[in-house]
């Protein structure tokens, strides 16, 4: 049989079998030898009564005796007999019960064993007959015998009585107690056979169980064991496992499965280190050609801040002079209003403009840095509007800046007027066609707000959550600069490590707009200055 589960269940039907059997023989050796206890108990009872029985006879032939002797008359004597013969008579009647009933239990296959009872009840009828036959001679001897005759009669039928009950009375006693002690032997051989039985039913049981585990169970929790070592090995990724699947039973199956999925896997992870040396080299050449790039592109930096740095003392050298040369016609007398004082400005203008350009420089090298100082925000917004006036000129915008000068705040001014210029920028090149920038300024007790608002298509909600993120692009137009201020992801930055914010809104709020586009309004909040 090649079925794992039938075997199984074939010897747990086994094992069943021999449990109902053995059950089956203690409810019949009880109820056997509950039958036979009650023979027993019942012929007890018997003798019992047959012994009460022989007492009342006893005390009957005693009292008849007496009577015969003395000649008392008829009602005297039946006085004192009255309750000792219905005394016996009920005796009688139990032990005729006993006898019908112990008839009646016996099998109707078994007429040896009834006729032999059906005998013993013969033998208390005719004790039971001569009793009666006692009395009703006694009663009648007593009224017809002469007085001289009478004495002898009665002790003659006295005598008779005796000579014929005594027989009959220990006969019933000597049956009855062969009956008990037959029972009680019967209920000795029964315990006697009952126990082999049991003892050979547990043997049998011993030995089921015994060759169920060492010829069922045994070998399949080896074949477990196996499973389970394999399945170990396969958790440690060693995929040489060869289970003996020639069984077609349900763990044979299993064996068969463990194979095929531990081939799968020893393919895959072939496959799998295949591909991973693959990549490793793909890795490593891109790797290779990154650190290349990375040389390339670190030396292009180190050349354009170099040529940075050149151009900006070339250009200084020439400005220096130009500054000192218009400073020193205008300390002479020059009017502040003539071609000195515009060289003198634009010269100045010039020189911030190669400070802006160093600065934006040294950030996209990463060596930005920050000097922190109390400044008037209002002073910085109108640099970066001077900054920004001609290029709004041309592009036909008008720039407003309302709020009052005096607003200090704690931060780096160059690179806040910075931030603001590359704001305007921003509004110039994405909102030109509203006509107008708007800077505002209010504060609180706490920060400084400056608003930069324009009247342009405004920005969609993608684009305000990315826009001030490093290469974003907003849809609405370039992100790069290109002129001296920031982009808004260098711009956010910069307002963080001043400890301040800067907030985009599209579109712009109520209270704020300037036309009726949408527009974008940017915020830029920084720290009030203490005292």
């Amino acid at each position: 049989m090649r079925s794992l589960r039938a075997r199984l269940a074939i010897g747990a039907a086994i094992i069943g079998l021999v449990a109902v059997l053995s059950s089956a023989l203690t409810i019949r050796g009880m109820a056997l030898m509950s039958a036979q206890v009650q023979v027993a108990v019942t012929a007890e009872k018997r003798i019992q009564r047959l012994s009460d029985l022989a007492t009342q006879v006893g005390s009957l032939i005693v009292i008849l005796y007496e009577a015969a002797q003395s000649g008392v008359d008829a009602d005297t004597r039946n006085a004192r007999l009255e309750g000792l013969t219905a005394g016996i008579r009920r005796n009688f009647a139990a032990i005729r019960a006993d006898l019908d009933q112990n008839v009646g239990d016996v099998a109707q296959s078994d007429l040896d064993e009834q006729s032999r009872r059906a005998t013993r009840s013969i033998g208390v009828a005719r004790m039971e007959a001569l009793f009666e036959g006692t009395l009703e001679q006694f009663d009648e001897a007593s009224e017809i015998t002469a007085p001289d005759q009478r004495a002898a009669q009665l002790q003659g039928l006295i005598n008779a009585f005796s000579i014929g009950f005594d027989p009959l009375l220990n006969a019933a006693v000597t049956e009855d107690r062969r009956a008990r002690e037959a029972a009680i032997a019967q209920v000795d051989a029964l315990r006697d056979r009952l126990t082999r039985a049991a003892f050979a039913v547990g043997v049998l049981a011993l030995l089921l169980v015994a060759g169920f585990y060492y010829f069922l169970v045994r070998p399949q929790l080896s074949r477990l064991d196996q499973l389970r070592v394999a399945s170990r090995s396969i958790g440690n990724e060693n995929f040489k496992v060869s289970l003996p699947d020639e069984q077609g039973d349900e763990i044979g199956l299993l064996f068969k499965a463990t194979n095929e999925m531990a081939a799968s896997l020893a393919a895959r992870k072939s496959a799998v280190e295949s591909e991973w040396g693959r990549l490793n080299q793909t890795i490593a050449d891109r790797t290779e050609a990154l650190r290349h790039a990375n040389e390339a592109l670190a030396k292009t930096d180190e050349d354009r801040r170099r040529f940075f740095a050149d151009v900006s003392h070339e250009l200084r050298t020439p400005l220096t002079v130009i500054l000192m040369e218009a400073e020193l016609a205008l300390k002479s007398g020059a009017p502040q209003d003539g071609p000195y004082g515009v060289i003198h400005g634009r010269a100045r203008r010039l020189n911030q403009r190669i400070d802006d350009l160093l600065r934006i420089a040294r950030s996209d090298g990463g060596l930005l840095s920050l000097e922190r100082s109390t400044f008037d925000l209002h002073r910085a917004a109108q640099a970066a509007v001077a900054d920004m006036q001609s290029l709004a000129d041309n592009a036909g915008v008008t720039i407003t800046l309302d709020g009052v000068s005096g607003t200090n705040v704690e931060g780096d001014e160059n690179w806040t007027r910075q931030v603001v210029t590359g704001l305007i920028e921003n509004a110039l090149r994405h909102a030109k066609d509203g006509g107008s920038i708007a800077l505002n300024i209010n504060a609180t007790a706490r920060e400084a707000n400056l608003r930069v608002i324009d009247n342009g298509p405004g920005m969609s909600e993608e684009d305000l959550k990315v826009v001030t993120n490093r290469f974003a692009q907003a849809s609405t137009g370039k992100a790069a600069s290109n002129g001296f201020g920031i982009g808004l992801s260098l711009a956010h930055w910069v307002m963080t490590e001043q400890k301040g914010k800067l907030t985009i809104q599209s579109p712009v709020p109520a209270p704020f707009n300037i036309g009726p586009n949408a527009g974008t309004m940017v915020t830029v909040s920084l720290l009030r200055a203490s005292g």
